[in-house]
């Protein structure tokens, strides 16, 4: 028995982590539900047009955040105990309210319609990749939700007694009002809710269509309405006066604002109810279609099974080994974060709206429309992630850009359900298309796409909506303080400068690449004008007034923490000083060379200044590495932010995700190389945090490799020697082409 133990012990730890080796027990959906991270726990596929949410910031003291008190962008907060349902289709990384509708919500005894009272606090939270729980403190109700791409499933558990299904129509997070609500059967409803107004834009609203079904015949159902406030003659004849009427003997269809929907059930101790429901952009009956694609039945464990074998052939594609356990879940969950969106737009039959106009479009078989294009986020690195893992799907998401233009004659700054909203600034589908073509990846209209960026590169302001504020660009090579400022958050003059620097470098490689050399010499040119706002004085950026001449007074440092200051957008001079990543040493040179640069640069870590949640300088801790001996710094650095600011915590997210922006700068730089140039397809490499990374690779646009595999060995933060494809490599920058291509990197640290 001695000599067996010791195999049958070992037969038990190789088990053990055979079942731990899924890469989705690593992913943890509580992160960045706190410190405004605005993710949230819901069950949704990847890239999945449904998510399923727990709705708890509304109706309550309880409530830490509340959406009706204070300005909140997402349906969930850690801290929040309040349960009011589940809403469907939600936003993630996101710094504006939207969507987050129809919510379902179980209870027991007699119907309630006022989410202030039925609402429940709730324990035995959990969630994992396509899965949520937890059970309703005042009734005693387990609920679970998962989902397809375009549906949802919901299971109750019910005590014994009077049991209700609610279906809000009238809450949400939407700041948006009203819908519809008709009756298909006993067991059957539809309708559409309004939705929109992302970020102070009044008229990018669009509907949302939903069908829902339950999987047992209610022993009674029916719509319930608030009714407005009366007075006098006209209140005596009302008896619901202000408050919620329930219709009882009314089962056709009802429209407004608060309105909803009621199933109730005689239910038997643990019976389970399950809900279903679909959702289009398009039509009602694309609802049911999906519904009916998506779900065959009701089975709701084999949807929970398939989600979650969706999840894990998604992060699969990325394996890693060695490092910590929290190191694996911080890298599985940021990765996971990265796959949410852009998302899926278009129904199981093709059809999706068509961009900021009324008709209904239709993509190829085989391929899908997108939505939610955050790019002055996404630009900077999760495109960049998708071209590397995804291709497939970012030639999807590249051939729907184009489309947008062809639809509406702009390319999408922050697109939403097919409506701009002119959300931040810049012109960032240049980056995101130039990169994707510049790598290989060519399966759509580049011409068509090269059109729409002259276009905005060359339309006068007046006529131009990418760039409205692009005649002194042109003439001067910089905007002044003062020429335009159309969004709320005041003069934004030199950010809208630097992300046309940005793009129109971007631009010039793209030309280059196509054979148009004089355009590319003229955007080139175009973007050297950041050298228009460095002042020697305060060593930063810095406005320009009308006449040419530095702001004064000036304090560099003003501006933090999203305070209102003159020039930037969201931030200080010192972050957006070394926001010349196209041009790096030519920056160096305005500072007094390459020692004053790194100087500086250190400064801004060593002071303060830097701010990992904020996108203009989420690449500085990658600049040392330009300059040779200094590459030290960062690999130091990007360690020390990564210990820092990515947890496995609810506030584990520096701030807003920002679509997944957040999260893909953690899995770029805990594999060891980070994109720090948009459009330009290279990367700055860094000390790996584990000691294998196994990227899966389209062979056909990376050489024939099928992996591209990372191995590091030592110990320490900093790079002692590399290898790539077997032979000794020295620099610190290398091009996509020629990572992938050689297959294999070895590091070895000290």
């Amino acid at each position: 028995m001695k000599r067996i133990f010791p195999i049958i012990a070992t037969f038990a730890l190789l088990c053990a982590g055979t079942a731990a080796a899924k890469v989705t027990d690593y992913v943890n959906p509580f992160v960045g539900t706190t410190n405004f991270g605005t993710t949230n726990p819901g069950a949704i596929c990847p890239n999945g047009m449904m998510s399923v949410t727990p709705f708890n910031v509304m109706g309550s003291d309880l409530n830490v955040y509340d959406k009706d008190s204070r300005w909140w962008s997402t349906p969930y907060c850690y801290e929040n105990k309040f349960f009011t349902g589940f809403s469907h289709v939600n936003l993630s990384g996101v710094g504006c309210p939207e969507l987050g509708l129809v919510l379902t919500m179980p209870t027991m005894g007699q119907v309630q319609p006022d989410h202030r009272i039925y609402g429940s606090e709730y324990t035995g939270e959990h969630a994992e990749p396509g899965y949520y729980t937890c059970d309703l403190s005042a009734y005693g109700i387990k609920v679970e939700a998962t989902a397809t791409t375009r549906t949802s499933a919901e299971r109750y558990t019910f005590p014994a007694g009077r049991g209700n299904i609610l279906v809000n129509l009238g809450e949400g997070l939407t700041n948006e009002t009203g819908g519809w609500m008709r009756k298909v059967s006993e067991t059957e409803i539809e309708g559409m809710r309004m939705a929109g107004t992302f970020c102070y834009n009044p008229q990018a609203v669009f509907p949302m269509y939903f069908a829902i079904r339950v999987s047992k015949t209610p022993a009674k159902g029916g719509f319930w309405k608030k009714q407005p406030k009366m007075k006098g003659v006209e209140a005596e004849w009302t008896p619901d006066n202000g408050t919620y009427k329930i219709y009882t003997k009314y089962g056709r269809e009802i429209a407004g604002d608060q309105i909803g929907y009621w199933f109730s059930y005689d239910t038997a101790e643990g019976e389970q109810i399950e809900l279903q429901m679909g959702v289009s952009f398009v039509s009602c009956e694309n609802a049911w279609e999906n519904l009916d694609a998506e779900q065959k039945g009701f089975a709701f464990d084999s949807v929970r099974e398939a989600a979650s074998a969706a999840w894990e052939a998604d992060l699969s594609r990325i394996l890693v080994n060695g490092g910590t356990q929290k190191d694996k879940e911080v890298f599985y969950t940021a990765l996971y974060h990265t796959l949410i969106h852009p998302n899926i737009l278009n129904d199981v039959n093709g059809e999706y709206p068509l961009m900021e106009n009324d008709g209904v479009g239709k993509v190829p078989a085989g391929h899908n429309r997108y939505t939610v294009f955050s790019l002055w986020d996404t630009y900077r690195n999760v495109h960049q992630l998708m071209t590397l893992a995804y291709p497939e799907r970012q030639v999807d998401m590249v051939r729907s850009m184009i489309d947008m233009y062809k639809e509406w004659g702009w390319m999408p700054k922050w697109e939403l359900y097919g409506r701009e909203t002119f959300t931040m600034e810049g012109d960032p589908s240049i980056p995101v298309i130039t990169d994707t073509w510049l790598k290989g990846i060519r399966d759509f209209d580049i011409e068509t796409a090269y059109e729409a960026f002259v276009k905005s590169a060359d339309t006068p302001g007046a006529q131009n909506l990418m760039r409205p504020d692009v005649d002194p660009y042109i003439e001067k090579g910089y905007v002044p303080l003062g020429y335009y400022a159309a969004d709320l958050s005041g003069d934004n003059s030199v950010s809208h400068a630097l992300e046309y620097y940005i793009a129109d470098y971007a631009l010039s490689l793209l030309a280059a690449d196509l054979g148009k050399s004089e355009d590319a010499k003229k955007y080139y040119q175009r973007s050297l004008g950041y050298k228009n706002y460095y002042s020697t004085e305060s060593g930063t950026l810095r406005p320009v007034t009308v006449d040419g001449k530095f702001l004064e007074p000036f304090d560099p440092k003003q501006g933090e923490n999203f305070e209102p200051v003159p020039g930037f957008h969201e931030g200080s001079a010192w972050n957006y000083t070394f926001f010349v990543p196209h041009d790096v040493y030519g920056l160096a040179k305005l500072m007094g060379g390459n020692r004053a640069f790194v100087k500086k640069l250190q400064k801004v870590f060593d002071e303060g200044l830097y701010d990992p949640a904020n996108e203009p300088d989420i690449a500085y801790p990658y600049l040392f590495s330009y300059f040779k001996g200094e590459e030290w710094r960062t690999q130091e650095k990007v360690a020390e932010l990564l210990d820092k600011h990515f947890t496995t915590l609810p506030d584990g997210i520096p701030g807003n995700d920002d679509t997944g922006t957040m999260s893909a700068w953690a899995v770029f730089s805990m594999m060891g190389f980070y994109p720090d140039c948009p459009g330009n397809p290279s990367y700055t490499l860094t000390t790996p945090r584990f000691d294998s990374v196994e990227i899966t690779l389209d062979p056909d646009l990376c050489g024939g490799k099928e992996k591209l595999v990372i191995t590091t060995s030592g110990t320490g933060k900093r790079i002692k020697g590399m290898k790539l494809g077997g032979k000794t490599y020295g620099k610190y920058r290398i091009s996509h082409k020629d990572l992938t291509e050689a297959g294999t990197l070895k590091i070895t640290r000290r």
